[in-house]
C-alpha cells in the first residue's frame, strides 16, 4: 500500500501544471467575469513569446493585454467585442487560432495540399514499382525442367 501511495505521489509530481501568469492583483472580483477573461486570454497570443497565450506569458506586453481584456469586460463589452477590439489594435496575429477567411486560405489549405500531394506521390511510386513480368524460359532451361520432371516421376 505504501508503494502505491509513493507511486501516485511521484506521478502527481511529474504531471505538468498550468503555469498561468495571471497575477493576484489582476484577478477580477466577479467570478463570471474572471472566467470570461480567462477564456478570452487563452485564445490570444503573446506578441513577445509568440507561442504562448497571454494567460500563460510573464511578458509585460501580455500583462498589458490581460489588463485590457479585463478592463473591456468591466466596461460591459461582450466577448466578441473584446476580441474585436484587441484584433483591431494588434492585428489578427494576436489570435492563437487564425480566422478562416480568403486571406488565410493558404494557411488552412496548405496541410491538406501537402497530404494530398504526398498521397498522390506514394500512389504513383507504388504503381511504378510493380513486379516485373517473369521472363520466359530459354529452350535449354525448358529442357532441363522437363528432364527434372521426368526424374521426379514415380516409377
Amino acid at each position: 500500500m505504501r508503494a502505491l501511495r509513493s507511486a501516485l505521489l511521484a506521478l502527481a509530481l511529474l504531471m505538468p501544471v498550468a503555469a498561468g501568469a495571471v497575477q493576484p492583483e489582476e484577478v477580477m472580483k466577479d467570478p463570471s467575469l474572471e472566467k470570461r477573461a480567462r477564456a478570452i486570454s487563452s485564445g490570444l497570443r503573446c506578441l513577445v513569446c509568440q507561442n504562448q497565450s497571454i494567460d500563460d506569458s510573464d511578458a509585460p506586453l501580455a500583462r498589458d493585454l490581460r489588463l485590457i481584456v479585463r478592463e473591456r469586460l468591466r466596461q460591459g463589452d461582450d466577448d466578441d467585442a473584446v476580441l474585436h477590439y484587441v484584433v483591431q489594435r494588434y492585428g489578427e496575429f494576436v489570435l492563437l487560432r487564425p480566422v478562416v477567411a480568403w486571406h488565410t486560405a493558404l494557411l488552412w489549405l496548405t496541410p491538406v495540399l501537402v497530404v494530398g500531394l504526398g498521397g498522390l506521390a506514394l500512389a504513383a511510386a507504388a504503381r511504378r514499382r510493380k513486379a516485373p513480368a517473369p521472363k520466359a524460359l530459354s529452350a535449354a532451361e525448358e529442357e532441363a525442367v522437363a528432364d527434372l520432371m521426368r526424374r521426379a516421376e514415380p516409377r
